[in-house]
């Protein structure tokens, strides 16, 4: 066990978190989203969080990783088909958590495009979510230090 680090990021998704780099996407996504596939076809590591719903892997996964803020949009869920308007349960978990976490707000994709952004991921963290559109990608931005 370690301090200070949330308990169910699981050391398979501690270690790849930690290899991302600035610009890497990490897609935390539900139990219903095609993550093999995506990840097969990618080339994106596969974790699984199975004991965690979307909003809570999210919350976790900003407590260790800075998003990008040298780019316009640094998160992104999923659109609902047929109502690109409406608001779902997990997308006002991540909107709460992303505020909470003094991020910006999430952008929204079409389905499809949303499949494409994830593909891309370096990483995909599957949860135990059973809701519907309990998906969103995030791109790590920076830690540094400007210390001389």
């Amino acid at each position: 066990m370690l301090k200070n680090i949330p308990p169910l990021l699981t050391p398979d998704a501690l270690h790849a978190l930690a290899g991302m780099g600035h610009g890497d996407d990490v897609a935390i996504v539900d139990a219903n989203f095609p993550a093999a596939r995506l990840a097969r076809d990618g080339g994106a590591r596969l974790v699984m969080l199975p004991g965690a719903d979307a909003p809570q892997a999210l919350r976790a996964v900003l407590q260790l990783l800075p998003l990008d803020d040298f780019v316009p949009e640094a998160a992104w869920t999923m659109q609902v088909v047929g109502d690109a308007g409406a608001v779902p349960a997990p997308v006002a978990g991540f909107a709460r958590a992303l505020q909470d976490a003094g991020e910006r707000p999430a952008a929204s994709l079409e389905r499809f495009a949303f499949y494409e952004r994830a593909r891309g991921a370096f990483l995909l963290l599957q949860t135990g979510e059973t809701r519907k559109y309990g998906n969103i990608v995030l791109r790590k931005g920076v830690i540094a230090s400007d210390l001389d």
